[in-house]
């Protein structure tokens, strides 16, 4: 008998506690999301003000969930370390969705196809494949996928691994790096913005961006889909798109 009413008080205390947790998501419970704003145009900093298409995007799911964002800073690399040791709800910063990352958390529908590019000073011809920078100096972002992939598929190249994407940029631009491989978005951002580089035509890869969620959540990942096809429903999410991209949403 006591076996029987410890286990009914086990079973009682999990209902109770998913649903309580599923109250205070459906009350409007603020949503918190961390990345890593140093990757224009997704999510950077401008004049004080956490803003990019990743940021716009998250803020209209939490208006459509009714959910205020509470947005947390974090590097890169502690990104996932952070989601699985519940210091946040969901990881958004351009991660892309790899069978590797897959392991550990769950992810949303893919909201944005990127690919990793080849940025090259203006006026180099040395490199005019991505099969050019082997046996040159490249610059990477440490904990992104550009590391691994980089030394895989182009096993002669002497890797410059960097903290922040702008250091990454700036030691192509000074000369001290030949190249740098980043994601496709950023770097037509910084053609863009700033000028004195260009994007090898040729694309290393084209992969989706996910927004990261932990695998004891699936009520969110399933709540953060659902609104993400809502705001495709609506224009919302093409606005959003052609405002940061100039492209025709996807």
């Amino acid at each position: 008998m006591n076996t029987r009413r410890t286990l009914f008080t086990i079973a009682a205390a999990a209902l109770f506690g998913f649903a309580g947790a599923a109250q205070a998501q459906a009350q409007g419970e603020p949503l918190r999301v961390a990345t890593d704003a140093t990757f224009p145009p997704m999510e950077f900093v401008e004049n004080g003000k956490r803003t990019g298409f990743d940021v716009e995007l998250v803020e209209a799911i939490g208006q459509t969930l009714g959910r205020k964002i509470e947005w947390i800073d974090i590097d890169f690399k502690g990104l996932v370390p952070g989601l699985i040791s519940k210091r946040f709800d969901m990881a958004v910063s351009a991660i892309y969705i790899t069978d590797e990352r897959k392991k550990v958390v769950d992810f949303t529908a893919p909201y944005y196809a990127g690919g990793l590019v080849v940025m090259v000073k203006d006026g180099n011809t040395a490199i005019k494949t991505p099969a050019d920078i082997n046996g040159k100096k490249v610059s990477v972002q440490v904990g992104t996928k550009s590391v691994a992939f980089t030394k895989e598929k182009f096993p002669q190249v002497q890797l410059m691994e960097v903290e922040k994407n702008q250091e990454m940029f700036n030691l192509v631009d000074i000369g001290r790096a030949d190249a740098a491989v980043t994601g496709k978005p950023a770097a037509y951002q910084y053609v863009r913005t700033r000028g004195g580089l260009k994007v090898l035509p040729e694309q290393i890869t084209t992969e989706d961006y996910g927004m990261a969620i932990r695998k004891d959540t699936p009520e969110l990942t399933k709540a953060v889909n659902g609104a993400i096809e809502k705001l495709k429903a609506d224009g919302t999410y093409a606005k959003i798109v052609n405002k940061w991209f100039n492209a025709s949403a996807k």
